[in-house]
């Protein structure tokens, strides 16, 4: 086969902007021209089109990352243009080609191809027609006649891949099975209250979009989707995806409204496909702490505690809440909370069946910062106990062979204060910032990084709590001997203490009190908190006390600091929480400054 262009291949496409198969479309050759990636992404691609005379502005979508990066599909290379949609560009005359198949024909050419386009003059006559007046009735018949019934309709319609979908295309339609389907759930914001829900949806090719609905279209379509079945959806609209709320592999998110159009194939079975993971080690959750992406994990469940129930301050709203202490092979644990039906329905199976550590894959967590690191599930999080996985047999061959007896660590308690946090260098500011403006933090907490001095620890409050060595939770000493943990459910022989805090820190714009908890106490103090009540305990006049506080104070350290709004004595009070500590490094306290000035200095 010759390694050239289809001349007149463009034309085609042209002509031809939306193939009902690819049969037409398997004789498209051209050649990569001009390929490069669309913007900083790293998955999205475009090029120039070229048959040697025209060229056609291209896209290819994420799943040709592959095929670029080893090298497989390359600029000035030829390939075949499988399938195919051709879109309009607002506000533009010309067209975008988005191939949703292609194969590759030839790799990198020596030169583009440039052919010459002979034009010849003359004007194609058409034979003229005769023409037959028809009545109106005798065209709305024939109309009728002529129009297919809904279900060969169905057959026939032009059906989008997902990956062909942009949000400047025009009218498409889908075909896709319910793989997720979120809780019907209220918000409130700034711009008022409503409703909203999402689905996961999954083509035939299995490429993943969320839908997202809001108030009329929520209540519309959430009992209309079932999951695992298959429906034609149309008439709704793309954006970019936002990372705060993106739950699967796809640069776009659908909106669906009041006139999108959602029906159910008929004669396709439900079924529910096998869940997709992308699992974060326990270890590697650092990074993710306060931050936007959801994360998949594994482990072995170590602990499992009675259902609570949590009153919510927005709504005097009571959820149930459980807690499970999971652990994986990278020798660490982490304590996830089970919020709603996951909490009573799954969680209750896991406490049932707790004694036999099953296994659990866990999808879309939040990750936070209480005491280290900690996992939230949300309305779109899923569980699955001991799926038939090969990541779910290799850990449980990992503890039966190993893990069973390997002493196990939270994984806050090992992190890089760097890691667990933002740069103690983004959004700084100074002490007074923050103490002047009370209204900081109504509607949820917000992180800033303060360079300050400790300059006053009172050494008469309540330092430290009894902590169950397991779950860090407060203990009560029980009848006879030992300690009591009611998240455990358990006695144990012994406990730990925990720093519980409050300290005055001072910067040169004023001072004020913040919260100052075990891990972040410990950097401050320079003792655990067991250290510190031994020496207390064992010092007759206190001195030795006193000096280990005092050598704590006018200290420079560098804090990432979360702002709130809490409620005491029915008055709504601002509370700083001290979430990382830091050295100062004066190497990079210098580049900040200089940096600083500098901006001064423009402005």
């Amino acid at each position: 086969m010759a390694k050239s262009v289809k001349p007149g291949a463009i034309s085609s496409i042209l002509s031809n902007t939306s193939p009902d198969s690819s049969d037409g479309a398997s004789d498209i050759v051209v050649q990569v021209v001009d390929l490069k990636p669309i913007g900083n992404s790293t998955t999205r691609f475009t090029f120039m089109a070229s048959d040697g005379g025209r060229k056609l502005k291209a896209m290819l979508p994420t799943h040709f990352a592959s095929e670029i990066q080893s090298g497989n599909l390359q600029n000035l290379g030829l390939i075949r243009i499988l399938d195919y949609t051709c879109n309009a560009i607002p506000n533009q005359p010309d067209k975008a080609l988005i191939i949703t198949k292609c194969e590759v024909v030839s790799p990198a050419l020596e030169s583009e191809i440039v052919s010459e386009i002979k034009k010849e003059p003359g004007i194609i006559l058409k034979p003229k027609q005769e023409v037959v007046a028809k009545s109106a009735a005798q065209i709305v018949n024939e109309q009728r006649g002529n129009s297919a019934p809904a279900a060969r309709m169905a057959m026939t319609r032009r059906v989008h891949p997902l990956v062909s979908l942009n949000p400047y295309q025009g009218s498409w339609t889908i075909k896709v099975r319910v793989t997720n389907k979120g809780n019907l759930r209220s918000y409130k914001n700034a711009r008022g209250e409503g409703q909203v829900f999402n689905v996961e949806l999954t083509d035939a090719d299995g490429t993943q979009i969320q839908a997202t609905m809001f108030n009329n279209a929520a209540n519309k379509f959430y009992p209309k989707f079932e999951l695992g079945k298959v429906y034609y959806i149309s008439k709704g609209t793309l954006r970019v995806a936002n990372k705060q709320f993106k739950t699967v592999q796809n640069d776009y998110e659908m909106t669906l409204n009041e006139n999108s159009e959602v029906e159910e194939v008929v004669g396709e079975g439900a079924f529910v496909p096998e869940t997709k993971y992308n699992f974060v080690q326990i270890e590697d959750l650092g990074p993710y702490v306060n931050g936007c992406e959801l994360v998949d994990i594994i482990g072995v469940v170590q602990n499992v505690s009675p259902t609570t129930s949590i009153r919510r301050k927005s709504n005097n709203e009571t959820i149930p809440k459980r807690d499970i202490t999971v652990a994986d092979d990278s020798k660490k644990t982490v304590v996830v909370s089970l919020w709603n039906d996951l909490a009573t329905t799954v969680g209750q199976e896991l406490l049932d069946t707790a004694e036999s550590a099953p296994i659990v894959a866990i999808k879309s967590l939040k990750v936070g910062d209480f005491q280290g690191v900690t996992l939230s599930s949300l309305s779109r999080s899923s569980m699955q106990i001991n799926p038939e996985i090969p990541e779910a047999k290799k850990l449980r061959s990992w503890y039966e062979s190993e893990g069973k007896g390997t002493s196990m660590a939270a994984v806050g308690a090992g992190l890089n204060s760097m890691t667990q946090s933002r740069s103690f260098y983004s959004d700084r500011v100074s002490l007074s910032q923050i103490t002047s403006n009370p209204s900081l933090g109504q509607e949820k907490p917000v992180f800033f990084s303060l360079k300050a001095y400790v300059s006053f620890i009172k050494p008469d409050q309540t330092m430290w709590y009894r902590a169950c060595k397991l779950c860090n939770k407060k203990v009560t000493e029980a009848l006879g001997s030992g300690y009591w943990c009611e998240g455990c459910q358990k006695n144990d022989a012994e406990c730990s203490l925990r720093y519980i805090l409050v300290v005055k820190i001072s910067d040169s714009s004023g001072e004020g009190w913040v919260s100052v908890f075990n891990e972040q106490a410990e950097k401050v103090i320079g003792c655990t908190a067991d250290e510190l009540e031994k020496l207390k305990s064992e010092d007759e006049d206190g001195k030795l006390f006193q000096q280990q506080l005092k050598e704590a104070t006018w200290v420079p350290h560098l804090f990432r600091v979360s702002v709130a709004q809490h409620e005491y004595n029915n008055e709504k009070r601002q509370r700083v929480t001290v979430k990382a500590v830091g050295p100062v490094d004066w190497s990079a306290e210098s580049s900040y400054l200089l940096e600083e000035i500098s901006k001064i200095k423009l402005s």
